[in-house]
């Protein structure tokens, strides 16, 4: 379900993703978001430093908040593979996979029409965010650093 009224993340970071005119996803699994197509963001607290393994490399990701871009536009839309984010216990399939489950708190915005290279600009052009991993969540993008973002506040 969508909502606007119970903003899950703190103040600056929450204005930041409102301005890129999304909506909340609140809720295991979202039933209306299913048909939309897009992008989201996920917003992810990290209460304690984190390290973890991709493909042999060691990254240590710092306590704060991460923001990361991905792109819905299979038949499940931004629901479907926002729900699947949200889940604590799933295979890992993609970078962002590793830091989800070990979040304190997980929260989405849905951009429905979105383009994730589009999101991460914006947020990039803020000031407020720093890429800490370069070509986390973008393998497969020409355009981004990455599609993980550390807020810097």
């Amino acid at each position: 379900m969508y909502g606007t009224d119970a903003i899950p993340v703190p103040g600056r970071l929450a204005d930041d993703l409102l301005a890129l005119r999304g909506r909340w996803m609140t809720g295991e699994n979202p039933p209306d978001a299913a048909p939309l197509k897009g992008a989201y963001v996920l917003a992810l607290c990290l209460e304690d430093p984190l390290a973890v393994e991709i493909r042999g490399a060691d990254y240590r990701f710092r306590p704060g908040w991460y923001l990361y871009a991905g792109c819905a536009r299979g038949g499940g839309g931004i629901g479907a593979r926002v729900a699947r984010h949200l889940r604590r216990e799933k295979a890992i399939h993609w970078h962002i996979d590793r830091l989800t489950p070990r979040a304190a708190r997980v929260a989405a915005l849905a951009v429905p029409h979105g383009v994730e290279c589009d999101l991460v600009g914006r947020l990039i052009a803020t000031g407020r965010y720093t890429v800490p991993v370069k070509g986390f969540g973008s393998s497969d993008c020409r355009n981004c650093q990455a599609h993980l973002l550390a807020a810097r506040y």
